[in-house]
C-alpha cells in the first residue's frame, strides 16, 4: 500500500510513522513546511511536492488544519481526478459536512472517505486515534488496519456523516475545554479560582480530571482550533448555541496570538498557572 500523508504536522507525522513502522510504503512532502515539520518527518520518505505525492500514491490521507482542507483537494485535483479509481482520498480533517462535501465534489471519480479522526497521535505501541470512515471509499481503505490504523467503517453512511461525528465529538470535548478555560479565568479575576477547584475536586472530580488532562496542550493547539470552532458553528446552523462556538473561535484566536507573542500575564501563562494549582 503506497500511502501519501499530507501533511507532517503532529498528527500527520505520527500516523505516517505508524504506517511505515508496520510495513506500508509511506511518503510525505516538506513543501512549504517548517523546520519543526522536518524534524517530525525524520526517517520518512520524502517527495518534492504535493503533486508528486498525488501521482505516486494509491491512497492519500489529508491531515491538515480545517481551513486548508478544501484548498488542498483543489490543488491535487488536476493530478488525482485523471487517475480516477486508481487512487483513494481520505479527508481526515475537522471540517463540517458541507465542507467535506465540497472536498468530495472537487475530486469527482476518486474513491472518497469522509473520516472523523478522534483521539491523540499514535505513539509507541499505544493504539492511537480512532478513524471513523463514511462514504464510498470507506470500506476500500479498511486495509489500513493491517498497518496499525484503527479504521472503523460507518456502514452505509454517506459523505458528511464522518464529519458530523467529528463536529459532535469536538463540540463536546473541546467545548468543555473552552468553557473550563473561560470560567477558570473569570473566577481567577474575582479571587474564586482556588475555591472553585477545591469544590470541583470534591463534587465534580471527573470533570476536573478531564480539564487537568487537556488544558496543558490547549495553547499549542489553539491556532488549529480557531477554524474548527467555526466549522462546528456552521454545522449547527440555526441552533441557538451556534454563536457560542463562534465565541470559542475568538477565544482560541486570542490564545493563539498570545502564544505567538507571550506575555507573563497573558492568557496562556494564566491558564498554565491556574491548572497547575487545580
Amino acid at each position: 500500500m503506497r500511502i501519501a500523508v499530507i501533511a507532517p504536522g503532529s498528527m500527520g507525522a505520527a500516523i505516517a510513522h505508524r504506517l511505515a513502522s508496520r510495513g506500508a510504503e509511506v511518503a510525505i512532502t516538506l513543501q512549504g513546511r517548517s523546520s519543526a515539520s522536518a524534524a517530525r518527518a525524520a526517517g520518512l520518505t520524502r517527495l518534492p511536492a504535493e503533486a508528486d505525492l498525488a501521482a505516486w500514491a494509491d491512497t492519500v490521507l489529508s491531515v491538515v488544519p480545517p481551513a486548508e482542507a478544501l484548498a488542498l483537494a483543489r490543488r491535487l485535483a488536476p493530478v488525482l481526478v485523471p487517475r480516477g479509481a486508481a487512487v483513494a482520498f481520505a479527508d481526515c480533517n475537522a471540517v463540517s459536512p458541507d465542507t467535506v462535501k465540497a472536498v468530495a465534489a472537487a475530486l469527482p471519480g476518486v474513491p472518497f472517505a469522509d473520516v472523523a479522526l478522534l483521539g491523540y497521535p499514535p505513539a509507541g505501541e499505544a493504539p492511537g486515534p480512532r478513524l471513523y470512515a463514511a462514504g464510498p471509499g470507506a470500506a476500500a481503505l479498511a486495509a489500513l488496519r493491517e498497518y496499525g490504523i484503527d479504521w472503523r467503517v460507518m456502514e452505509g453512511a454517506p459523505v458528511g456523516a464522518g464529519s458530523a461525528l467529528k463536529m459532535a465529538y469536538a463540540g463536546m470535548n473541546k467545548g468543555l475545554a473552552t468553557l473550563g478555560a473561560a470560567v477558570a479565568l473569570a473566577a481567577e479575576q474575582c479571587g474564586a479560582a482556588e475555591t472553585l477547584f477545591a469544590e470541583m475536586a470534591e463534587t465534580q472530580p471527573a470533570i476536573l480530571a478531564q480539564l487537568r488532562q487537556v488544558m496543558p496542550g490547549v495553547p499549542s493547539r489553539a491556532y488549529r482550533w480557531v477554524a474548527e470552532m467555526r466549522e462546528i458553528a456552521a454545522w449547527m446552523g440555526d441552533n441557538p448555541f451556534a454563536p457560542a462556538f463562534l465565541a470559542a473561535a475568538e477565544h482560541y484566536e486570542a490564545l493563539a496570538a498570545d502564544v505567538a507573542n507571550p506575555a507573563p500575564d497573558g492568557m496562556a501563562a494564566r491558564l498554565a498557572a491556574l491548572f497547575r494549582k487545580a
